[in-house]
């Protein structure tokens, strides 16, 4: 199955998939939303998710499958190739991550170790992963921080979170403090680069 939001880019993924013996692609979704109902209808043994995709992101529908699905394999299908996103995607349940340049021999040798239940990234990129710094922001700086990433002001952010404005402040400027950051700019650039956002 392939959970993949842009129409050119699934339907190449569909025709390098066709090509081998061994696949078969037995249902395309565009949106987030629709992996786990068509998932639970189809029972695929693994589905390539696009890691963002339009309503649910690609990580909460690979948790979503491994607890509704869990035979079911999970290979994330990204152009980022940041660790700390890596590290997010094993911890959601995908056995799989693969950037979208990878060559197309990549891919299938992805979905064969996925099907038979075995990991399959990149070395170097998985050694990244766990050699990088754990997240030192907590859960509710890291919330702050992603509505600063998205343009929000302070204002906005206290309304969305039920924060007052001076407690949004006080997050930021310890998201600021913890990640050495010039400014909350620098912040989200810093934890974006980092995959923490």
């Amino acid at each position: 199955m392939l959970a993949e939001d842009m129409h050119m880019v699934r339907g190449a993924l569909v025709a390098l998939l066709k090509l081998e013996p061994d696949f078969e692609v037995i249902a395309e979704v565009e949106s987030g939303d629709a992996i786990l109902p068509v998932a639970l209808e189809r029972r695929p043994d693994v589905i390539i998710v696009d890691l963002d995709l339009p309503g649910l992101d690609g990580l909460t529908a690979a948790t979503q499958l491994r607890n509704r699905i869990p035979e079911c394999g999970v290979l994330i299908l990204t152009s980022l190739d940041r660790p700390g996103t890596l590290r997010r995607a094993l911890a959601a349940g995908a056995l799989g991550y693969l950037r979208k340049d990878a060559p197309s021999q990549e891919l299938a040798e992805a979905v064969r170790k996925v099907a038979a239940h075995e990991l399959a990234v990149d070395r170097q990129l998985m050694h990244a992963a766990w050699s990088q710094e754990d997240n030192p922001l907590t859960s509710r700086e890291t919330e702050v921080l992603r509505w600063a990433a998205s343009g929000a002001e302070t204002t906005e952010i206290a309304a969305q979170v039920h924060l007052s404005v001076g407690t949004v402040r006080n997050y930021l400027t310890s998201a600021v403090a913890k990640l050495n950051a010039r400014n909350r700019l620098d912040a989200v650039r810093i934890a974006s680069e980092a995959g923490w956002l």
